[in-house]
């Protein structure tokens, strides 16, 4: 995941908690100055913050942005990149042991919220918004001390211990999917960058193909694990790209650094001369929307970002979640899956006979997938950028009033 809409639009002047609409923005609403956002330490919590960025910026350019992240997260880089002031505070871990770390874990969370506290009155925030990860807590807490109205957005299915935190101090509390249970939240969606919400996949195409190398005349399977990779993914594809070529269905694989192979390495695999489909390994790609334009089906895991992207541009997916954690990958899926945009497949049951039984069959399926692709659009959210920041005005209003 985004890491969510068929089409992104305005929000709707009425308010309805339980379908998830937020009030319009009227002319005497609470002009935003100073926005913090507080996220980080994966991308599935850092690209909805950065998406909301974007729309705050491009609703206000003269809007200040401050994002607080955690020491050695992915956002020190990112946040950055993406030309917004990142401040970084401690990561304070809530210990699931006794150990050294649960020892240290009253000092480092009271530095955290003592530094976070200084970040928000330093900004002179009208906000703070949570977006999940370690920070959270302490920016929520430090908003309380500087009485800043608070924001949250869940990204995941089941809601984390930082969510969970955010949502007793606030009752502005948005959800990306419908399985998530939180008393008073409103389903809008995840907030996607503009690549991925305006993106013209049948435009797009010809380049796409052109850079990857790829034919209009074969159907193409983006398989991705996402930035780390997905071990499981690439071995049985791994082993499936004979059976791939010779089916004439071309692969674009992205493994993720380090974890690349050569497909025309060892004796199964089919050389690709004559009619033979192109197999291409990418270790990372660094633009999605070209990976998306060129795919009609898409196999990956279930993260957040991943299931509301591919619904926004309506690609048909397999969706293999990973094994670990508390399941939510599988509840991530379960809305586009149900209504028939994309297939769900255990983990241990994705091999590399199950890419040649049932993957491939599907490839090929045009009018299927055709089916599929309008049917994930339909689940998609993509204006939740732009209703988020709706939420967001409500919610300074809502403080300024009180």
């Amino acid at each position: 995941m985004s890491d969510t809409a068929a089409e992104h639009g305005g929000t709707d002047s009425s308010a309805r908690s339980g379908d998830g609409v937020v009030p319009a923005r009227s002319s005497d609403a609470a002009a935003l100055t100073s926005v913090v956002l507080a996220g980080g330490g994966t991308a599935g919590h850092i690209s909805p913050l950065l998406a909301t960025a974007d729309a705050l910026r491009r609703e206000n350019p003269d809007v200040r942005i401050t994002v607080v992240g955690s020491v050695g997260g992915l956002e020190e880089t990112i946040v950055p990149e993406r030309g917004y002031d990142l401040k970084v505070i401690p990561k304070a871990a809530f210990p699931r042991r006794p150990d050294l770390a649960a020892l240290r874990f009253p000092l480092t969370f009271r530095r955290a919220v003592r530094q976070a506290t200084d970040v928000v009155r330093n900004a002179e925030a009208d906000v703070v918004v949570g977006f999940g990860g370690y920070v959270c807590p302490p920016a929520f807490l430090a908003a309380r001390r500087a009485g800043v109205p608070i924001v949250v957005h869940e990204g995941n299915a089941r809601p984390g211990l930082a969510t969970r935190l955010g949502a007793r101090f606030t009752s502005f509390i948005a959800t990306t999917f419908s399985a998530t249970k939180l008393p008073g939240a409103r389903l809008l969606g995840m907030p996607l960058r503009h690549e991925i919400t305006g993106l013209d996949r049948a435009a797009l195409r010809p380049e796409a193909l052109r850079e990857f190398g790829l034919t209009d005349a074969m159907p193409t399977i983006l398989v991705t694990g996402g930035s780390l990779g997905a071990a499981r993914i690439n071995e049985a594809f791994a082993g499936a790209v004979a059976a791939l070529r010779s089916a004439g269905v071309q692969v674009l694989h992205v493994t993720g650094r380090g974890k690349e192979f050569d497909p025309d390495a060892g004796a199964t695999a089919a050389k690709p001369d004559g009619g033979d489909a192109a197999y291409v390994v990418l270790p990372y790609a660094d633009r999605m929307e070209l990976c998306y334009a060129a795919a009609d089906l898409v196999v990956t895991r279930a993260g957040a970002n991943m299931v509301c992207e591919t619904a926004s541009i309506g690609l048909p997916a397999v969706f293999v979640p990973l094994p670990i954690g508390n399941g939510e990958q599988r509840l991530n899926c379960a809305d586009v899956v149900d209504a028939g945009g994309a297939i769900v497949v255990d983990n241990a049951d994705f091999t590399a006979d199950y890419v040649v039984q049932q993957v491939i069959p599907l490839a090929k399926n045009a009018d299927r997938l055709a089916l599929m692709g309008a049917a994930a659009r339909a689940q998609g959210h993509g204006e939740a950028d732009e209703k988020l920041v709706a939420m967001i005005h409500e919610a300074v209003s809502a403080a300024a009033r009180s």
